[in-house]
């Protein structure tokens, strides 16, 4: 292994990833219903103070603000002939940040959806889906991103079709997945699926797992999912800070740094190897899971009991693995807003 994160996780038992991308950059003044990749040409110094949040806070790892920068989302500001521009300049940016670091920090090239269905549900073809991610990967490549990194994907196709992407780019990569669907994603996945999924892949992940969806909650299951499915590969967990709440006319995540220490180290119990944050995840949060993880000692592996108990309910009964239906379940336990 002698790309930077195989490196890093040689060394080490956990990784502290990232938070939120939209919602810092939202604080920094992005409007709805704008393109962020565009912030990376026109607005550089907000894109560092984002990287630079997270590292100083104590990220092992980050990802570079790209997630729509893929030439369908882009075609919705009329950028789609700037993705290689916009995902080198993300990178670039990373990079500057990351070898500013007094410790190895990592730049993960941050990739999502196309936003388009894949056939024969929908129009995207796999070769289509292959020639954007590809497209993508190469830009992230050439600014100096040590990983590419896609995420927040439902299909598995799509899933397959940035692996392929990836491979032609000679890059090694993480995936996740999210699972904001009564425990399986919205295309109906689960966490054993995505298991199997993984292991039947020619370039295979670094490291796959859950991120976004609904509450920490849900996720940490998710993770018990995957675990309970026997993979030998490092797990992720980068679950959102809470639950969303419209106030004032703005979305907050109830999740306090408390909560999400406490996340962080049930992830880590669960069996999560890269543990971060998603939406509403802020510098704040990533500095008390930073701390939790290094003072507080390894525990069993949690129950779904426990895990309500720390964190709040679950949205529904079932994770989907058990072959229940999508039911939801009544709220129990505490959660701290």
């Amino acid at each position: 292994m002698t790309d930077a994160l195989s490196r890093l996780l040689e060394t080490r038992d956990w990784l502290l990833a990232d938070g939120a991308t939209g919602t810092n950059l939202f604080n920094m003044g992005l409007s709805s219903g704008d393109a962020p990749e565009l912030w990376n040409v026109t607005e550089q110094d907000k894109i560092r103070a984002l990287y630079a949040g997270a590292v100083d806070a104590g990220s092992d790892l980050f990802l570079t603000n790209s997630f729509g920068g893929n030439a369908s989302r882009l075609k919705l500001h009329q950028a789609q002939d700037r993705v290689f521009e916009l995902n080198k300049a993300a990178a670039e940016l990373g990079r500057e940040i990351a070898d500013k670091a007094d410790r190895p920090v990592i730049v993960a090239g941050s990739v999502g959806p196309t936003g388009d269905i894949m056939a024969p549900m929908g129009e995207l073809t796999h070769e289509i889906a292959v020639e954007m991610f590809h497209e993508q990967a190469e830009g992230l490549k050439a600014g100096g991103a040590d990983v590419l990194w896609v995420e927040t994907i439902s299909a598995g196709e799509e899933f397959r079709a940035a692996a392929e992407a990836f491979g032609k780019a000679g890059m090694p990569w993480c995936g996740t997945m999210s699972f904001d669907t009564a425990g399986r994603t919205m295309m109906g996945l689960t966490s054993a699926d995505m298991v199997k999924m993984v292991g039947k892949l020619d370039h295979a992940p670094l490291a796959f797992g859950a991120n976004c969806g609904t509450g920490a909650s849900d996720l940490l299951r998710t993770v018990l999912g995957f675990t309970a499915a026997g993979t030998e590969a490092p797990v992720i967990a980068k679950g959102n800070a809470g639950i969303p709440k419209y106030h004032d006319g703005h979305i907050h995540y109830d999740g306090t740094p408390a909560l999400m220490a406490d996340y962080a180290c049930l992830a880590r119990d669960a069996g999560a190897t890269i543990i971060g944050g998603c939406c509403g995840t802020m510098p704040e949060h990533l500095r008390a899971m930073r701390e939790a993880l290094e003072t507080r000692a390894p525990g069993e592996r949690p129950t779904l009991e426990r895990i309500v108990e720390a964190l709040g309910g679950f949205s529904s009964a079932s994770d989907g693995t058990d072959g229940a239906g999508p039911t939801r379940a009544a709220r129990r336990g505490r959660r701290r807003g």
